[in-house]
């Protein structure tokens, strides 16, 4: 698998990441096992998970994965903290939490160290130089080799990084930013995504199958073994399931019919060689699953295609977004 720079640092990392959302929850270990193996074998390295991610079981099945499956080394390996389940703070950026965060995270995975560490989300309620406090002891002290941010607005990344970049002392550059991006969902490209390539960092797209509608497996019905039909998962697929969505797909398995190709590999392909986007993260329910996304390898769209698919799902940017002097 090709290998890609995370943003403007020296860090490698594979151009499709490996995602464990649903890992000790819906994913048990031997699937999570086939998975990574097959991931591993495809010269896959970027692994991502999180410390809320099956309430911390996502984290502990990766670190008992690789004691014996696959090689520490071999792996890169992001993580997030700040993300809490209190129904009156849903995100704790303050200096304690993360850095204790952190530490119960590699525990868990059996590691000294994370490759990459990522403040899951903006916490209004701390002051962001407390926040970003945390990122720089992390990196000081061995925890975390790199650190970026996530779900941060462009404004909120802008600010981040630029603080990072200017304020006095040893500062650790942010070298990415996760948000869900798809040809589904491309809010990102109104300044999140100028923001992150004129600040070198790179993008780590979730959702990047619009959360599995774009595969096309919900054009005509909903399958009983999908997420869209999961108790706790259906709300998260249900806002790509209206007729816009359905237009876009529609769009995708057209380019799959011309290519003879599938529509997640369109859509893969596409989100993967966006500018700016360093690896898309895909998350899979099998090795089956997980080995028809890594097909995606060989694949590069046409101008042609690539234009068609821009067009069908362009959003709408408005005063004063990135591009107002077009209008």
């Amino acid at each position: 698998m090709e290998q890609r720079h995370l943003g403007r640092t020296g860090l490698r990392v594979s151009r499709i990441g490996l995602g464990t959302l649903t890992w000790g929850r819906d994913v048990d270990e031997h699937d999570a096992a086939d998975m990574l193996k097959a991931f591993w074998e495809a010269g896959g390295t970027l692994v991502d998970t999180a410390d809320v991610y099956g309430d911390g079981e996502a984290e502990y099945l990766l670190g008992q994965l690789m004691e014996g499956l696959v090689p520490r080394r071999d792996l890169v390996i992001s993580t997030k903290a700040g993300s809490v389940p209190d129904p009156d703070r849903r995100f704790d950026g303050s200096r304690g939490h993360l850095l204790a965060a952190l530490d119960a995270s590699l525990a868990r995975l059996g590691t000294d160290y994370v490759d990459v560490w990522h403040v899951h989300a903006y916490d209004p309620d701390t002051p962001l130089e407390e926040t970003l406090q945390a990122i720089d002891l992390a990196v000081s002290s061995g925890r975390a080799r790199y650190a970026g941010v996530s779900n941060f607005c462009g404004w909120q990344l802008a600010k981040a990084a630029t603080w990072q970049l200017a304020a006095p002392g040893t500062r650790t550059r942010l070298s990415s930013t996760q948000l869900e991006y798809s040809l589904l969902q491309r809010g990102v490209e109104r300044e999140v995504l100028p923001a992150a390539l004129d600040l070198g960092i790179g993008l780590l797209p979730s959702s990047p199958l619009g959360r599995g509608v774009l595969t096309a497996k919900y054009r005509n019905s909903t399958p009983p073994d999908s997420r869209g039909a999961s108790e706790h998962l259906a709300p998260f697929v249900a806002p790509y399931l209206d007729d816009t969505a359905s237009r876009i797909v529609d769009a995708v398995q057209t380019a799959a019919d011309g290519l003879a190709v599938t529509p997640l590999q369109i859509a893969l392909a596409w989100v993967r060689d966006r500018p700016g986007v360093t690896a898309p993260i895909v998350g899979a329910r099998n090795a089956q699953q997980l080995t028809a996304a890594l097909s995606v390898e060989a694949l590069s769209l046409p101008d042609e295609i690539c234009r068609a698919l821009d067009d069908v799902s362009a959003p709408v940017h408005r005063y004063p977004d990135h591009d107002w002097s077009t209008l």
